[in-house]
């Protein structure tokens, strides 16, 4: 990812966004009115990259809209560039660069296309649409796909073509919320590197709220949102700052293994954050020195106890007040497939799987096997053949040719038996909205087949076990994003599957949800459950045991993570992270390596 904007250069700022007393209330039926923003008051300037975090609820989605004058505030005032989003809502749209988490492409239509539109939307005269468009495409990459239909981008290229859309205008405010949710890191990386070359050359103003909290930490100013309320506020220097002496790292004995020792520090007194990081567990406690740590620690082992220079996320984690609910761990009691003596069974396995759309071959001879027990990640850029090898899986897809075998069933002749057998959590939950948590379990009970006498059991399970219980007769669609993971998750979990398929779990859920979502994967995996899991999220990947990295429908890299890591490492960078051997990986900087662990040997991959 491309540096951040330089706090300190010597330019006068100019203010492009001024909110004042902002205050916003959403009517709800029978209930007391939502405060969305309570007295929000915060400005963003020209040439800066201002940063907008916060947990799920914050608030953020709705100061962005009400800047975009899409939302009226109930109280206070927002000025775009001196004017009132109110009353001068045509001017600042004009003015302004909106991109909304899902933009909206036509996805029928080409890219060049979507570009004609939305210049016409913006008046953009016939005169100066080439060079523009040609400048928005070389910056984007979009160049060579300007007759391909929107819809059948990656999730990447979507993104860059609804940024460049937004940029139609050349406007000298761009507001962006959560544009990279979704997207790969090296197209993450891409999409802000555009961002960063605008606000370098132009001098545009960006107000940007993102999921990921190494974006915040390079932008020029943060501002921290939570229940909408603005906690702190500054330079990723000052919140950093805040957190000397207060982060450590915990080597484990076993290189490789150090899922036992977070587990154990996970929610224990003085911890208020644990991590793992570069196969280690990074820790952040509220006391200065590792005295903490090693009081939670009496009576394991360890190699050494280092204290570390802090980042943003470890500021972000002290900040955010604690909930009941957050880093709840699996209780245990009645749990699914709960045999981990069969540990060395496989459970998944492919051989010289491919899947054809036409003559595209979108997977290709792809072979690897996955044990009982363990946790499986799939990952690869945007349109890397991913999901399509993931829906070959779990029965949805069927495969071209080759071997492919879940639960001991071929998929070929028996995809129903093997549907049986698993559970799917997908993208977007895949839950129905108007109907309450208890109806969408209902439903999905029944859909799995349960009885009466077992569905009331294991509805008990999943209201116990998800701490669901007072959001049981509340809307699906209105539960926040955290509560949702938890409602599909348990939806996924209900008829005891032996296999969990989870398509990017985490995906625009805040750090304290996905923290949370990786303790209960981590207890059912030693209960015997099967994770495969795709995700952009490659600090994510650290939690499983063996993971396949894919580009263009080929296997790029199989290993564990300290095996895929250790493709990279290097004097200059001596720990490096799945992030670092992804990217390097994806872009050809290092030979492809396949880690046959099943074999006992590595080998070159085949290319």
């Amino acid at each position: 990812m491309a540096g951040g904007i330089d706090s300190k250069e010597p330019v006068p700022a100019e203010v492009v966004l001024s909110v004042q007393g902002l205050k916003k209330e959403f009517a709800v039926k029978k209930r007391p009115p939502v405060q969305a923003l309570r007295g929000v008051s915060l400005q963003a300037m020209a040439g800066r990259v201002t940063g907008l975090v916060g947990a799920d609820g914050a608030g953020k989605t709705t100061l962005i809209r009400i800047a975009a004058g899409l939302l009226v505030p109930t109280e206070g005032r927002v000025t775009v560039l001196g004017f009132d989003s109110v009353g001068d809502t045509l001017e600042i749209q004009s003015r302004v660069g909106y991109m909304p988490q899902k933009f909206g492409l036509y996805q029928d239509l080409t890219v060049a296309e979507n570009m004609d539109l939305y210049a016409d939307l913006q008046g953009v005269p016939g005169a100066e649409r080439a060079e523009r468009y040609r400048r928005l495409q070389d910056m984007t990459g979009l160049a060579s796909f300007t007759r391909r239909r929107a819809g059948d981008l990656s999730g990447g290229m979507k993104q860059k073509l609804g940024l460049a859309c937004a940029l139609i205008k050349s406007p000298r405010v761009l507001l962006l919320d959560e544009p990279t949710v979704g997207v790969d890191p090296v197209s993450r990386r891409e999409l802000w590197k555009i961002v960063y070359e605008l606000v370098e050359r132009d001098r545009i103003g960006v107000f940007v709220s993102t999921a990921y909290l190494d974006e915040a930490e390079r932008c020029s100013q943060v501002v921290v949102l939570h229940e909408g309320q603005i906690l702190a506020e500054g330079t990723p220097r000052e919140f950093m700052q805040r957190m000397e002496g207060k982060v450590s790292r915990v080597v484990p004995p076993q290189a490789g293994k150090p899922r036992r020792l977070y587990t154990r520090l996970v929610g224990r007194e003085h911890i208020v954050d644990a991590t793992i990081r570069s196969g280690l567990v990074r820790v952040v406690t509220d006391t200065v020195g590792i005295g903490s740590i090693t009081a939670a620690l009496a009576g394991e082992e360890v190699a050494a106890i280092e204290g570390i220079q802090p980042n943003f996320e470890d500021a972000f984690m002290a900040i955010i007040p604690r909930a009941e609910h957050h880093f709840q761990p699996a209780r245990g009691g009645d749990t699914p497939a709960a045999t981990p003596d069969r540990e060395d069974e496989v459970v998944v396995r492919t051989r010289e799987l491919r899947k054809f759309f036409g003559d595209f071959e979108a997977v290709k001879k792809l072979t690897f096997e996955v044990r009982r027990g363990e946790i499986f990640g799939l990952l690869g850029p945007n349109g890397a053949g991913k999901s399509t090898t993931f829906r070959m899986l779990c029965g949805l897809l069927a495969a071209s040719s080759g071997e492919i075998s879940v639960a001991g069933n071929d998929l070929h002749s028996s995809r129903a038996m093997a549907r049986s057998r698993l559970g799917y959590m997908a993208q977007q939950f895949s839950l129905y909205g108007q109907l309450s948590t208890l109806e969408n379990l209902r439903f999905f009970g029944k859909a799995y087949g349960l009885d009466s006498g077992r569905l009331r059991l294991r509805l008990e399970w999943a209201f116990a076990e998800f701490d669901l219980g007072r959001w049981r007769d509340k809307a699906a669609g209105s539960l926040p994003g955290g509560y949702k993971q938890r409602l599909a998750m348990a939806a996924a979990l209900l008829h005891e599957p032996d296999i969990l398929f989870l398509d990017e779990p985490t995906s625009g859920v805040d750090p304290f949800a996905r923290r949370e979502f990786w303790l209960r994967i981590n207890g059912f995996a030693e209960q015997g459950v099967t994770v495969v899991v795709t995700t952009h999220f490659m600090e994510e990947a650290e939690y499983c045991d063996r993971m396949l990295i894919m580009s263009q429908g080929d296997t790029l890299a199989m290993g564990t993570p300290n095996e895929i890591r250790a493709l990279v490492r290097s004097a200059d960078n001596p720990q490096p992270t799945i992030e670092d051997a992804f990217i390097a990986l994806a872009e050809g900087e290092v030979v492809p390596l396949v880690i046959r662990s099943d074999a006992g040997s590595t080998e070159g991959a085949d290319k």
